[in-house]
């Protein structure tokens, strides 16, 4: 492979019932890494991302672990036919398929993580309390300015918590805060404010009783030092150092993923190519946005594989 590539994960929102069908059908990888990922967890993984119910996958502490097996099988399947990647990136959860599939955490102790993590987030805010919304078309700085005010107008948490792409930021808080910031994003120009269906208000500063559980999870857990560069949400930098590491994964609960600064380090570093390591195109499109003169190929295909190995 001449140019130089790169491997991204992506987090909540891109599991559906079905995820990696087709090439589960013909991967012996993908039906043994979920066979590994049901021993560790207590119940039948593969059966549940196969056949749902959509309702129980969509719970944040089985979605987590969902969306860890799938891409690391991906990235299994991958590691068949392929060299190594220049960097690795994942969003938000994605970043825990980034460092397994980097050598630094094991995959049973990362499903582990994040079974708790999805458990932790879910319990530090009650579902109803929180909300998350996307704010089209406006641009970083007044999406902040605006979460402020309203922050301070109302007495609750508002935060810019994903900048996604230019002109697309997700905001978290308390759903009272969300509700009220649609008419004041819509009053400083944004397009469209779009809540989401989400029961956690993920990266805001409600989710630090969770980082709090979660520290105590991951200093138990061994770390090694990455065996591919990782660029990390909270920093949007590669991390060597194993501590700094582990604690930027506890402050990435409650900090924002800086996805846009992540990419264009990348550009920045000759990254030519990207590969979306897990179900669906998400990261792709948004790729796309940041950075036109990159190619992107979602691996979930089965059609990817016979392009990589032609």
């Amino acid at each position: 492979m001449s140019d130089k590539f790169a491997v991204v994960f992506p987090g909540q929102g891109s599991q559906k019932v079905g995820m990696l069908a087709e090439v589960a059908a013909s991967s012996d990888v993908i039906n043994a890494t979920f066979s590994e990922a049901s021993e560790v967890l207590g119940y039948d993984l593969g059966q549940m991302i196969a056949e749902g119910p959509a309702d129980m996958l969509n719970q944040t502490e089985h979605t987590q672990p969902a969306l860890l097996a799938s891409s690391v099988a991906l990235w299994r399947l991958w590691a068949e036919r392929e060299g190594v990647p220049a960097m690795m990136a994942g969003h938000s959860l994605g970043e825990y398929s980034a460092l397994v599939c980097a050598g630094v955490i094991s995959f049973a102790d990362a499903l582990k993580l994040v079974r708790n993590r999805g458990r932790y987030m879910q319990e530090a805010v009650p579902a109803g309390i929180g909300g998350m919304a996307a704010v089209l078309g406006l641009a970083d700085e007044e999406v902040v300015r605006v979460c402020s005010e309203v922050a301070a107008q109302t007495g609750e948490v508002l935060e810019a918590v994903n900048f996604n792409a230019p002109g697309q930021v997700v905001v978290a808080g308390s759903k009272v805060a969300v509700e009220q910031s649609v008419a004041a994003f819509s009053e400083a120009g944004a397009r469209k404010v779009i809540p989401l269906p989400v029961s956690v208000p993920s990266h805001c500063a409600l989710m630090k009783p969770a980082a709090e559980r979660l520290s105590e999870d991951l200093a138990d857990v061994t770390f090694s030092a990455p065996i591919v560069p990782v660029v990390q949400n909270v920093t949007a930098q590669v991390v060597d150092d194993v501590e700094l590491i582990r604690e930027n994964l506890v402050r990435q609960l409650y900090s924002p993923v800086r996805w846009v600064e992540t990419i264009r380090l990348m550009a920045d570093s000759g990254v030519t190519r990207l590969y979306e390591c897990g179900p669906g195109n998400v990261l792709s499109g948004l790729g796309k946005r940041i950075e036109r003169s990159q190619a992107y190929t979602s691996l979930e295909s089965a059609a990817a594989y016979a392009e990589l190995s032609s």
